[in-house]
């Protein structure tokens, strides 16, 4: 059939046409209309909605808001609030002030500064690089952890003024620094005066009635070592703190804790960083992953000649006679452990840093060590393993070499002989774990509002709250 015959056929009624589009859309928009203007003729008619006057708005009717109708917002706070003692300052500030008597041999007023982070540390040179960055680095004293972590909660984002309200206590006493102060102080009584103090001044406390005590906390920024003496002789070490009956309630956080108390906790020394930002950690990690890392081990610690037992004395030997292995060996008087940038320098340019016992189990060169990327050596389960549980991971093989201290001492085992077994696959994957865990393991500017990123105080904070949690649970069961 031709073309023309076929229009033609459609055009006589062979098959039927269709409507021109713009008629189908004209027929919609009235009936649309239509219903639009009997909708509003059947509200002004309405005896539950009155019809607006000239004098009246929208907002003038008795309409619910869009508010009232909403979901109400769940507080943040809830399970999270945490009261803070207002305690008179001889517990606190007055120990600070008396900055003089913290130390025998320095002057530690100078570390007491910038909310117990210490001088600032200017943007550091070593042999042509740049070891830190411009901000976020401090000449942090080991000990300052109770000025530190006092400063923090002031900026904690749920503090509450109502006790009655509070998941958790906070008594912002310093033990750590009071103690510091007397440890040699052959009079006894000098060195528990204030810790009575306390308690005698808690016991008065509606805060403490509630609960004896049992959903209060405090910090230390000593080992509890040093406030557990149990005689009451001049020759015994320290103050009896933690050995009456009423600070046994209550939980202790420390930089160390003993390894049967069960109302401590250990929590991180603070190290030489304290960023505002999580920019600031960030930019740190990069420097960290990407540095250049030529020593195998390192270690950085003095000896001890009087304790010829102590494996740190094996130890230094052997990385003296390695070629693997740098030194950095404190010596009492000089700069040594003290400078900031070497230290942060040997250990970026370590694989992994030897972590044996000090004065006690643990130590803070754990944590500038991993701060620096570099993989902990650990020689005693108490130095790591059975401290900081709240902020390393259970799986220490993931981030940490193990080597048992008597079998280095008995000559039965080499560091170096251990670690050359790791595979450069392997070092990676576990300095890439201590890296990721930075931001945990170090404590914020407490100058500065910042809740970008979790630091070891959150941790910590968390870590109180859920034992309190734990036990609330416990008791009303």
């Amino acid at each position: 059939m031709k073309t023309g015959a076929l229009d033609r056929e459609k055009l006589e009624g062979g098959t039927k046409m269709k409507p021109p589009l713009g008629i189908n859309y004209l027929c919609l928009f009235l009936v649309r209309v239509s219903m639009v203007l009997s909708t509003v003729l059947l509200l002004s008619r309405s005896p539950h909605l009155p019809h607006p006057t000239k004098t009246q708005s929208i907002a003038d009717l008795n309409v619910p808001s869009a508010s009232a109708l909403s979901v109400p917002a769940v507080d943040p706070c809830t399970g999270r609030y945490i009261y803070v003692y207002d305690l008179p300052e001889k517990f606190n500030e007055d120990i600070v002030r008396d900055c003089r008597n913290l130390s025998l041999w320095a002057d530690m007023c100078p570390f007491t500064t910038n909310a117990g982070l210490g001088p600032n540390i200017n943007n550091t040179e070593e042999d042509g690089d740049v070891v830190l960055q411009d901000t976020g680095w401090f000449l942090t004293d080991q000990w300052m952890l109770d000025v530190i972590f006092h400063n923090c909660m002031k900026q904690y984002g749920c503090l509450t003024s109502n006790y009655s309200l509070a998941n958790a206590i906070f008594v912002p006493y310093y033990p750590g620094l009071d103690v510091t102060r007397y440890l040699w102080d052959p009079e006894i009584a000098r060195r528990d005066k204030l810790g009575m103090d306390l308690i005698e001044w808690l016991r008065q406390r509606p805060e403490w009635a509630a609960r004896g005590g049992r959903d209060h906390f405090l910090v230390s920024g000593r080992s509890t070592w040093n406030l557990q003496r149990d005689l009451d002789q001049s020759y015994d070490w320290g103050s009896k703190f933690l050995v009456i009956p009423e600070v046994q309630n209550m939980t202790v956080l420390a930089v160390e804790r003993r390894p049967w108390g069960d109302n401590e906790f250990s929590i991180p020394y603070p190290t030489y960083f304290h960023p505002s930002d999580k920019s600031q950690v960030a930019v740190w990690q990069e420097k960290v992953r990407s540095s250049e890392r030529p020593w195998l081990f390192s270690f950085a610690g003095g000896r001890r000649p009087d304790q010829p037992e102590m494996v740190r004395n094996h130890l230094i030997d052997q990385c003296v006679q390695s070629s693997r292995c740098k030194l950095h060996e404190c010596q009492t008087g000089g700069l040594g452990c003290n400078s900031t940038s070497n230290l942060m320098k040997l250990f970026m340019q370590s694989k992994f840093c030897l972590q044996p016992p000090g004065d006690t189990r643990a130590r803070r060169s754990i944590f500038d060590s991993m701060l620096a990327g570099c993989v902990p050596v650990f020689f005693h389960n108490e130095s790591a393993y059975e401290q900081y549980h709240w902020h390393l991971p259970r799986d220490f093989e993931s981030f940490s070499v193990y080597i048992w201290e008597d079998e280095v001492k008995a000559g039965q085992v080499r560091p170096e002989d251990v670690l050359l077994q790791y595979s450069d696959e392997k070092v990676r994957e576990m300095r890439e774990a201590v890296i990721k865990m930075i931001p945990t393991l170090i404590y914020k500017d407490p100058r500065y509002t910042s809740e970008n990123f979790m630091d070891a105080f959150d941790v910590a904070v968390n870590g109180v709250l859920k034992r309190f949690r734990n036990y609330s649970l416990i008791r009303n069961n």
